[in-house]
């Protein structure tokens, strides 16, 4: 039977939320073009559509928010970020920017260029869209386990390695600009990555002279996994795995609102380049504003160097994965198809499994999502073909090699009894699976059309 790791707070604040009908929701989601995006919160009963700056904040994170320096420029929030980075990353430049999008735009123009090849165990959907903007080719390479839904292993979200030395000598070293390893691997499921396979493509990276990168926005929950599963790591502290899994890369763009647990802010993170630190800073004076805020309020800057010791805390991270797993275990109980073992901050229900009848270009993830919160309230989103952009090339819908609906659990934020709330509505769901219809899409976007494209179901 599924086991609940106990909450290591007590709830201080509550937010009232509103329930409503079926036929609310069926209205609501008609309104909102069938774009889980587009719907209001007031009507969304279980949040589960990202884990992005939507968790709860801490009494000492609010308290530093009340003495955040507003200065322009020099504030001392700056200079406590800049010594939190240094301390639990090891890097010596540090650059805080408003989100992680931004840290993307700031710093992959410093180190791609048109037509070059940008190579990830998976990109995600703001990373594959800032290099596409840069007119760069998104190349993922992740392992074969991670299309393996059903079966474990410890670390799905490692690269493959073999595949990324073949595919740096196929199109030649000159052309493959740079190499970013997403951790956790979110499109894989929020699936981890290993050490071992972290320092293995740091010397392959090396090797042909290429820059590696990191997307750490969810760092701690990767330290988190290397130090429950990988051999060797048990009695070494979240920090010191932390540090070490940032000693193999050069820089990184980190979206806050995740691991450091606050509801806006970014970092970009330079190990020791001063050129490349000093094009960054030149970047988002423009784009950011000045280097010392970053397009961050002061109170903003403090609550973000709080929350980046408490993302590395223990208690929580065994709490906080420990949500994933009992939310997993349910699901498993009940034969309900998901990206086994969970990862870190979401379970991504299979809706390729749940949903067989419904093809790719009809997007069962986002069909499973509509359900959902039909169902019962619960937005979540698709991680899956609906994600991909058409391909830049043929114009084509491009296929996604997994159908995810992701459901991200906010931090911090929701109890036991949300999560069987979830795990009873798609009981529901199971059980008229046969009934439910694919989406097309009426309208979208150039670019990371999920966010506003208008979709109608399939007659």
């Amino acid at each position: 039977m599924a086991k609940y790791v106990a909450e290591p707070f007590k709830i201080k604040m509550v937010e009232t939320v509103k329930m409503t009908t079926r036929e609310e929701r069926i209205e609501k989601l008609k309104a909102a073009n069938y774009n889980v995006f587009g719907l209001s919160s007031d009507d969304v009963y279980i949040d589960l559509l990202t884990d992005s700056g939507t968790g709860a904040m801490s009494d000492k994170q609010w308290a530093g928010m009340m003495i955040g320096d507003e200065s322009y420029a020099g504030a001392r929030g700056y200079k406590k970020l800049q010594s939190a980075v240094e301390d639990i990353f090891g890097y010596k430049y540090m650059q805080p920017v408003h989100q992680g999008r931004a840290a993307e735009q700031v710093l992959l123009p410093c180190l791609l260029k048109k037509g070059q090849i940008c190579i990830s165990n998976m990109h995600f959907d703001t990373t594959r869209g800032h290099v596409g903007l840069l007119g760069a080719i998104p190349t993922d390479i992740v392992v074969p386990e991670a299309a393996d839904t059903f079966n474990y292993a410890p670390f799905k979200g490692n690269m493959d390695i073999e595949r990324l030395e073949a595919k740096i000598q196929e199109v030649g070293q000159e052309n493959v600009g740079l190499i970013i390893m997403t951790i956790t691997n979110n499109s894989a499921g929020g699936q981890p990555v290993s050490m071992a396979n972290m320092k293995a493509t740091y010397e392959i990276a090396k090797k042909y002279g290429i820059t590696l990168i990191l997307d750490a926005a969810r760092y701690a929950e990767n330290a988190h996994f290397i130090k429950s599963r990988e051999e060797g790591y048990a009695d070494k502290s979240i920090k010191e795995i932390t540090r070490e899994m940032f000693g193999y890369a050069s820089a990184f763009t980190m979206s806050a609102k995740k691991d450091a647990i606050v509801n806006m802010g970014g970092l970009i993170g330079v190990k020791d380049n001063e050129a490349l630190y000093t094009m960054v800073k030149g970047w988002t004076i423009p784009y950011e504003g000045f280097v010392t805020y970053g397009g961050l309020n002061g109170r903003d800057i403090e609550a973000l160097a709080i929350g980046l010791y408490e993302g590395l805390e223990e208690d929580f991270l065994r709490y906080r994965i420990g949500q994933m797993e009992y939310l997993g275990d349910c699901l498993r109980e009940r034969n309900i198809p998901f990206q086994f073992p969970v990862g870190g901050h979401a379970v991504f229900l299979d809706a390729k499994q749940i949903l067989p009848h419904i093809p790719y270009y009809q997007f069962p993830g986002q069909a499973l999502a509509c359900e959902l919160y039909i169902e019962a309230g619960i937005r979540s989103c698709d991680i899956g073909s609906y994600l991909l952009d058409l391909d830049p090339v043929t114009g084509k819908q491009q296929q996604s090699e997994m159908e995810f609906t992701r459901l991200a659990v906010p931090r911090r934020t929701y109890t036991q009894a949300h999560l069987d709330v979830v795990v009873e509505a798609l009981e529901k769901i199971m059980e008229r699976r046969d009934q439910i219809k694919g989406y097309e899409i009426v309208w979208q976007p150039p670019v990371l059309r999920h966010f506003t494209a208008k979709l109608k179901p399939v007659e």
